[in-house]
């Protein structure tokens, strides 16, 4: 592996980075999950009902499991406090477990500890501790360092792969797996078809570093989730499932890219939004039958309905229709 890094930047360079990471690199124990059950068996990413959690997490999650759901994918772990939005991580371990829910995945701040501009990073052990007590085999990355969101080039994308690989290596103790999940912005391209996230996936070792691939983004970043899974099977155990407007469903112009400068467009952040509209899942352009196809290819294990922005005046309404279209379209 360490050769096959070194080597990456001049294969890039010949626009060979696509063959970079071999089926025969992915641990087969990835690739034994069933499409049916994990879309079936469908969570929900927290974040999508931040509001309400806020206010009353309790009653939030207990509706949640009225609703079906029978795991969440937690967010906003409190580093100091060791509390998510008020709850010591033990309190919110009983309500899980009261309502019957569980928790397999969680998104964890590590803004610092991937930029290399940032001495003071987040405490690694401290998550570790936070994910092991609650039962957890996934601490997500969430973003890249959101500071340097417009200056991140190949060399930061290589520090933050093996920032990666040395959590993953701390993180494989507590029998637990590092992960990221990419939103559009890992999909830029630094020449000869090279992106971001190509680079994470072949800097990153795979029995210590896994990738929670958001559709939604992927696909409006203009890219195949499906060449992805082909391109790196085994890679993807988890999927952020949400659904696009069907009005607002043009790709992002990412890669303007001029070849003979080295530079490209700038991305204005408050543009992009203004081009993204959620909806609920099977009410809007992602093709989630086809989707499934490549579920065990992909290495799928767990997937979780999230949705960035609801606009129904009834939030658990939004999420019970996503669940719905779930249950009635997998087995």
């Amino acid at each position: 592996m360490k050769q096959s890094r070194r080597n990456f930047i001049k294969l890039a360079s010949l626009g060979m980075v696509s063959g970079l990471v071999a089926p025969h690199l992915v641990s087969c124990d990835s690739l034994n999950s069933t499409s049916g059950s994990a879309l079936k068996n469908i969570g929900l990413q927290l974040y999508t009902l931040r509001d309400l959690l806020l206010k009353d997490p309790k009653e939030v999650l207990k509706s949640i499991a009225k609703i079906g759901y029978s795991h969440v994918e937690t967010y906003g772990a409190d580093i100091n406090t060791g509390s998510f939005w008020g709850l010591t991580v033990d309190e919110l371990k009983k309500i899980l477990n009261d309502n019957d829910l569980k928790t397999h995945s969680g998104h964890y701040d590590l803004g610092k500890y991937l930029s290399k501009a940032h001495q003071d990073k987040e405490n690694i052990e401290k998550y570790i501790e936070i994910a092991h007590n609650l039962g957890q085999k996934y601490i997500v990355a969430p973003v890249p360092p959101m500071d340097q969101i417009n200056k991140l080039e190949v060399g930061d994308y290589q520090y933050m792969a093996e920032q990666l690989n040395k959590a993953g290596e701390m993180a494989k103790k507590a029998g637990i797996k590092m992960g990221y999940h990419n939103h559009f912005w890992e999909f830029k391209a630094f020449g000869n078809g090279t992106k971001g996230l190509d680079i994470l996936l072949a800097f990153t070792e795979p029995d210590l570093v896994v990738f929670e691939l958001d559709l939604f983004w992927t696909k409006k970043a203009g890219e195949s989730p499906q060449s992805y899974f082909s391109k790196y099977p085994g890679r993807f155990p988890m999927w952020h499932v949400k659904d696009m407007d069907r009005a607002y469903s043009t790709p992002l112009e990412l890669n303007n890219f001029d070849e003979r400068t080295g530079k490209r467009d700038t991305l204005n952040l408050m543009e992009v939004l203004g081009s993204i509209k959620y909806t609920e899942v099977g009410s809007g352009s992602i093709d989630y039958i086809n989707m499934a196809t490549f579920a065990n290819e992909s290495g799928l294990a767990y997937a979780f309905i999230e949705q960035d922005e609801i606009y129904l005046d009834n939030k658990l309404t939004s999420i019970k229709k996503s669940y719905d279209y779930m249950q009635k379209n997998f087995k």
